[in-house]
Parts: C-alpha cells; sequence; structure tokens
C-alpha cells in the first residue's frame, strides 16, 4: 500500500518519464472524494474509452457515471490530460483474486471470480486511453508509448513492479477494456523501469569502451588502411594503376632500407680497406706523417655524402 502521490509530484514523475502532460483547469480539485476514500493505493487500471474524442467524456461523465472518470486521458496523438486528481470513476468493483494478484504484484493476474467486493476506484490510479476498443482501431505507436510511460512513472514513483499495472478486464469480468494484450504492456513498463526515467528506446544508450576494445579498434583500422588501395597517388604516372596502397608502400621502403644497409655495409668494410692501405704506403714513403694522412682521410670519407638509387639498387 502506498499513500497517493501528491498532485505536483505526479505531473513531476510523469514528466520526468517523457509523458506529454497537458493539463486541464480545475483537474487539481475534480474528484469524487465525496462518495469515498482514495488511499492506500496499490496499483494501476488501464482502460480504453471505448469512443472518439471522449476527453469531455472523461472529464464529466453521465448522469449514471459522475466524471472524472480517470485520471488521465491519452489521446491518440499522445497526449495526456490530466483530468482529476483523487478519487474517481474509472474501475467501479474487483473481484477479491484480481486484485490480490495486482496489490501482491503476481506474476500470474488470473481470470476474476465473480464476485467484486473490492472498491477498486478507491485504491488504484485510473488511465483512460482514446481507442474504439473494438480490434480494428489501431494505438498509434506514439499512444502506446506514452501509455507505457504513464504506467512505468506512477510505478517508479512507488517503488511497484509491472506486475501493479492491471488491464480493467483483469479486474472484472464486466469489461473488455483494454483491447490489447496485458501481458506485452507489463513486458514494456517492466523494460522502462529497468532505464533511467529519460530512457529512449529509439536512441542507442552510450557504452564506455574499454582500454582493449580502443587496442582492437586501433589495429583493425590499421589493418584495413594498409590493405586499402587507391588512397595514394603513384608517381609512376602508370595508367594501368594510377594509385597504390600504403601496404605495398610500406613492403617497398623495406625492401629498399634492406638494399641500402647491405650497400652501406660493404662500403664501410671497403672504407676500412683503403684506410689501412694508405697507412701502409704512406710509411714507407719519405717523411710522410702516417698518422695525420689516416686522420684526413677518415675526414674526408665522413664529409662523403653517398645517394643510392632504390629503384636500381
Amino acid at each position: 500500500m502506498a499513500a497517493p502521490l501528491s498532485a505536483d509530484r505526479l505531473l513531476a514523475t510523469l514528466r520526468a518519464e517523457g509523458v506529454k502532460v497537458s493539463e486541464r483547469s480545475g483537474w487539481r480539485t475534480h474528484n469524487r472524494n465525496s462518495k469515498g476514500s482514495w488511499s492506500d493505493l496499490n496499483g494501476i487500471v488501464i482502460h480504453h474509452t471505448a469512443g472518439r474524442d471522449s476527453l469531455a467524456l472523461c472529464w464529466s461523465g453521465t448522469d449514471a457515471l459522475p466524471g472524472p472518470l480517470c485520471h488521465t486521458h491519452l489521446a491518440k496523438s499522445g497526449v495526456a490530460t490530466m483530468v482529476g486528481y483523487g478519487r474517481t470513476n474509472h474501475a467501479g468493483t474487483f473481484a477479491q483474486n484480481a486484485f490480490n494478484a495486482m496489490r501482491d504484484e503476481a506474476s500470474v493476474h488470473p481470470r476474476p471470480d465473480a464476485a467484486e467486493p473490492v472498491d477498486a476506484n478507491a485504491r488504484t490510479y485510473g488511465i483512460e486511453i482514446e481507442n474504439l476498443g473494438d480490434g480494428k482501431d489501431p494505438y498509434p505507436d506514439v499512444q502506446y508509448g506514452q501509455a507505457v510511460r504513464w504506467a512505468a512513472a506512477i510505478c517508479r514513483a512507488h517503488g511497484w513492479s509491472a506486475d501493479s499495472v492491471i488491464g480493467h478486464k483483469e479486474g472484472t469480468r464486466r469489461k473488455i477494456d483494454p483491447s490489447f494484450g496485458m501481458d506485452a504492456f507489463r513486458k514494456a513498463v517492466d523494460e522502462r523501469l529497468a532505464h533511467e526515467p529519460s530512457w529512449n528506446p529509439d536512441e542507442e544508450d552510450d557504452v564506455a569502451l574499454t582500454d582493449a576494445d580502443i587496442d582492437k579498434i586501433a589495429a583493425a583500422a590499421a589493418e584495413k588502411t594498409l590493405k586499402l588501395d587507391g588512397v595514394i597517388k603513384s608517381d609512376t604516372d602508370s595508367p594501368d594503376n594510377p594509385y597504390v596502397s600504403l601496404a605495398t608502400i610500406t613492403r617497398n621502403a623495406a625492401v629498399v632500407v634492406r638494399r641500402v644497409e647491405t650497400k652501406v655495409a660493404a662500403l664501410t668494410e671497403a672504407n676500412a680497406k683503403l684506410v689501412d692501405a694508405v697507412a701502409q704506403l704512406a710509411a714507407g714513403v719519405g717523411d710522410l706523417d702516417p698518422a695525420a694522412i689516416v686522420t684526413e682521410l677518415k675526414a674526408a670519407i665522413e664529409n662523403i655524402t653517398i645517394h643510392l638509387d632504390a629503384d636500381g639498387a
């Protein structure tokens, strides 16, 4: 059991869930409290209006059944108009077994017994959804989605599960509304309750990437880039293949580097032999200083710039 949400909190709760709320003037004091209590609430009752343009009827009711006939009227457009706060003539009496299943948040809602000893108007919230109820009149997605949000918002505020939501037809044998299946409706409410009130099922949730995820993405991107052809202009001006891939460039560069390393090693070895030969020659010529000749030769070699044609290597 729960005390009713205040009018202000009810509005805030619905809006936080994304319900498109409209307030009919005077709804906060429009009720049937003079005929009975509205306290110790246990659940939510879903109805269809069985007519068109039913907002005025939900507000005023009839001579036999004075309004308000619900707390909220839900139009085809998805606009939820507040028409009453307090006791409203929406549910009438319920079978005890049906009420108990709602109250206890049972996963199974049994066929209601014939006897109806429970005053459900005193213990529930109610919404009237604009629909003919003939099984042919559709519920637009925006309308159905808003009904789910409306029910989920109240459940969330009270800490109730989706099994606190019951169809009018599940509380009494006298009624057939709503004309959609309640199991699927409760499943949709349950899914909303698993998310934050602002959750929009049409938008994907943001998921934080782990370091491992980032490494995998980077590796995949690098591999794809290296294999991607047609991104770099070739300098060969070949009409058959004017572009080259990064993989080809990388592979060719590795070949050239190996060839350059081989030439440099060979030149280094040849230079060393040349230095030794000059030193030996200088040692046998008059008063030449071998050490000075070696020093000058090394300096000259170090200043040489070697140009290697990689393509011709």
